[in-house]
C-alpha cells in the first residue's frame, strides 16, 4: 500500500443508464460488497478502459437476474490516496501475508477455505483474502482508500502472445471521497480499433 501515485486517474464504471444519470447529478455511487469481488468491497472501475467499462455493462445486460437494461459507461476522477496498488511488490507480499493468516482461521475452525471459480469469474478466495487484509489493517487504524489490481483475461490476441484480449487493470474505491467527479464519456472514446488517417 502506498501514496506514491501523486496523479489523479480515470476510471470507468458499467452500469445501467438510469443509475449512470442519478450519479451525474451528485448522487454517491454504492459500493458493491458480495462475496466474490474480485479486489473485496468497493464501487468499481476500469482504469482508463471506457470500452471495457461498456462491454461489462453489455455483458451484465444479458443476465438473467440483472438490474442494467440500457447499458452505459460514466468516467470518474479518482484519488488512489492510501491505495493497496497489486502491482507493487509491497501490496503482493501484504496479500500474501493475509492469505496465510486467513488459512490459519480456516484450519482452526475446521471449514473449508474459499475457491475461486475455476473460470475465475467469481472470486471468493480473493475477495475473502482482501478483506482479511482490510480486517487485520484496521486492527491497526488504518484504512485503505483504494485497491488496484492487474486482471489477464480472454485469449491470445494472436497465436503464441503475451497478450491477451481482455487485460485491464481494476480500481475498487473504498473511500467515496476518492472520487473526485463524473463525467460522460464521449463517443468517440468508446470506439474500437485504430484512428482514421
Amino acid at each position: 500500500m502506498h501514496r506514491l501515485s501523486t496523479n489523479f486517474i480515470l476510471g470507468y464504471h458499467g452500469c445501467d443508464h438510469g443509475v449512470a444519470e442519478h450519479l451525474l447529478s451528485g448522487k454517491p455511487f454504492r459500493q458493491s460488497s458480495n462475496d466474490y469481488d474480485w479486489l473485496g468491497p468497493g464501487v468499481y472501475f476500469w482504469e482508463a478502459n471506457p470500452q471495457r467499462g461498456l462491454n461489462f455493462a453489455i455483458e451484465a445486460s444479458t443476465r438473467k437476474r440483472t438490474t442494467v437494461k440500457e447499458p452505459t459507461v460514466i468516467g470518474a476522477i479518482i484519488d488512489l490516496g492510501l491505495c493497496l496498488d497489486m502491482t507493487t511488490l509491497r501490496a503482493i507480499d501484504m496479500v500474501r501475508a493475509a492469505y496465510v493468516s486467513l488459512e490459519q482461521s480456516f484450519k482452526a475452525s475446521g471449514e473449508p477455505m474459499p475457491i475461486n471459480d475455476t473460470d475465475l469469474l467469481r472470486r471468493w478466495l480473493d475477495c475473502a483474502v482482501v478483506r482479511r487484509l482490510h480486517s487485520v489493517l484496521e486492527q491497526d487504524a488504518i484504512s485503505l482508500d483504494t485497491v488496484r489490481g492487474v486482471f489477464i483475461e480472454g485469449s491470445p490476441i494472436y497465436p503464441n502472445a503475451g497478450f491477451n484480449e481482455k487485460t485491464h487493470t481494476q480500481i475498487a474505491v473504498r473511500n467515496l471521497d476518492c472520487i473526485k467527479g463524473v463525467f460522460r464519456v464521449p463517443e468517440e472514446q468508446l470506439q474500437r480499433g485504430l484512428p482514421a488517417g
